[in-house]
């Protein structure tokens, strides 16, 4: 999902001598694969996106495949960008690198000050291990690798899976599906009393190339809305969006996951990027685009 955003805006901003390749192609797993890649292809910058992601159950479920493949992943191309010579990298990481209880919104220099979230520690040690590659790369070897945090993600290309997708796109398959059926409840995991933010991933890429462009620096960087709401008014939301009219029934048994992550969008802000697709409207977009494939 998010690869592909950033490729629609290089493509979008002119940019035309791009180097990829989908999964299928490229297995990031083996690193003499990703080492020929890298040999045959030598990029100047690279983005770092690929991940191996999932909502609470996925996270919770695959514990040892999330750590294993993301930690494996990052590794190979982080330090295969130090072996040829890459100019610059962009690392991709998650909101959920910050401590379950950590203050609001979530301010940068948070990261390791107390206890992650349980059901997604795995992940989330990855992502932190992928920041503090970047760092030490930079340290000892001088190398341009930044790292950038986006908040909750959706949009074209989106996971809607419901044993492994996010929140957000299991809500609009949830829906869209009971509109069709004419079920009269929609049952959602947890209280609903979380606060998530979520941005568009188009407003994601185009952060991350303003970042590549104008980022220079050791640590992480939020990517971000700044604004939140809590999943029983997402939830709402897009009930309204599809034109759901029955009741919202919240089980309580399954778990909520951290109570907010909020993230401070004040650093990228201040360097003059903010989002622009307001939640509503980019609910509306994928709505219209997914509509028919349930």
């Amino acid at each position: 999902m998010v690869g592909s955003a950033i490729l629609r805006k290089l493509k979008s901003l002119g940019y035309n001598n791009l180097v990829y390749a989908p999964s299928s192609e490229l297995n990031l797993l083996d690193q003499a694969a990703v080492d020929d890649f890298y040999r045959r292809e030598k990029p100047e910058y690279v983005f770092m996106a690929a991940a191996r992601v999932g909502g609470i159950a996925a996270n919770n479920t695959y514990r040892a495949q999330f750590l294993y493949e993301n930690l494996m992943m990052q590794n190979h191309v982080i330090h295969g960008a130090w072996q040829h010579g890459v100019n610059k990298l962009l690392f991709l990481g998650s909101s959920c690198i910050y401590p379950k209880l950590a203050p609001q919104p979530l301010k940068e220099e948070y990261l390791l000050t107390g206890p992650l979230e349980p059901t997604n520690e795995p992940y989330a040690v990855a992502k932190i291990a992928g920041i503090k590659m970047c760092d030490a790369y930079r340290a000892q070897y001088g190398c341009r690798f930044i790292s950038a945090m986006p908040t909750n993600l959706y949009g074209p290309n989106d996971n809607y899976d419901l044993k492994t997708s996010h929140v957000l796109p299991a809500l609009l398959r949830k829906f869209i599906e009971a509109v069709k059926s004419g079920a009269p409840e929609v049952v959602l995991w947890g209280t609903g009393t979380p606060y998530r933010e979520f941005m568009h991933v188009d407003d994601c890429a185009d952060g991350c190339v303003f970042l590549m462009l104008h980022y220079d620096q050791e640590g992480h960087i939020n990517i971000g809305t700044g604004l939140d709401l809590q999943i029983k008014d997402l939830a709402a939301l897009i009930a309204g969006i599809t034109g759901y009219k029955g009741k919202i029934v919240h089980d309580s048994s399954k778990p909520d996951g951290t109570p907010r992550k909020l993230m401070d969008v004040s650093r990228i802000n201040q360097m003059g990027w903010t989002a622009k697709i307001k939640l509503e409207d980019g609910i509306k977009m994928v709505f219209e685009e997914i509509k028919d494939q349930f």
